[in-house]
């Protein structure tokens, strides 16, 4: 069985941003986009921990085969915490972390509580986060007539998720982390990234790439560069 490549989306987003990466990415892995629960009409969450625990159940069988984690800002923090509950149960830990475009989880959260904001300040903020045009989510996205009915309610309480985390302390993990960003992203910066070595032992190196906070979207295949010779090695691991 190939190397299982478990993908995490960002906040409001869903299994669709990678849906090109089966096809770049083959033959080392096969690539499994993650549908957070919580969407669709089901129940949501009020806390990260909650939705990870979740997510372990719904995952469950797939997570014995060998397998890697790849989350981008949200979902890099809801691939951290779901390592680290695998490990406080006593189940098998992915081979390597990658982690893209959020902050290490100790560090505070670089957008104010949503709760505090209408949805036009909501929409706003996004629009231009640290200044940067549409540098807090899809260019475009807030533009689209139906945003604040269709999109912003997931996104929001994404992002509730986010700004009400609080770092639980826990040991470093003991998985190698691959650590990825955008050198121009206005919510998350080289140090921000480069203090997840708090939380693995193993911090094997830290990515910057040409781009805004979704560089992954913009110009994937700078990404593919890097991630390709990784996954073969992890994929050929015993």
């Amino acid at each position: 069985m190939p190397l299982q490549l478990f993908c995490f989306p960002h906040a409001g987003g869903g299994p669709t941003t990678y849906r090109h990466w089966h096809r770049a990415l083959n033959p080392h892995v096969s690539v499994r986009p993650v549908h957070l629960p919580g969407r669709g009409g089901r129940a949501g969450f009020t806390d990260v921990e909650s939705l990870v625990a979740a997510l372990d159940c719904e995952l469950g069988e797939q997570l014995t085969a060998p397998h890697v984690f790849f989350g981008h800002s949200m979902g890099a923090l809801v691939a951290y915490r779901l390592a680290c509950r695998r490990r406080a149960t006593g189940r098998p830990l992915p081979r390597a972390l990658l982690l893209s475009g959020y902050a290490a989880p100790h560090l505070p959260a670089p957008l104010p509580p949503v709760d505090d904001l209408d949805d036009a300040t909501l929409i706003a903020m996004l629009r231009a986060a640290g200044g940067v045009p549409a540098g807090g989510v899809p260019a475009g996205l807030p533009d689209l007539p139906e945003f604040p009915a269709h999109h912003l309610p997931a996104l929001r309480d994404d992002l509730r998720l986010c700004t009400g985390y609080r770092d639980a302390a826990d040991p470093p993990l003991s998985c190698p982390a691959h650590v990825f960003g955008g050198d121009a992203d206005p919510l998350v910066g080289e140090r921000e990234l480069r203090a997840w070595d708090r939380h693995t032992a193993r911090l094997s190196g830290v990515h910057l790439l040409a781009g805004d906070h979704f560089y992954l979207d913009h110009a994937p295949e700078q990404l593919f560069r890097v991630l390709r010779p990784l996954l073969r090695r992890y994929a050929a691991a015993r």
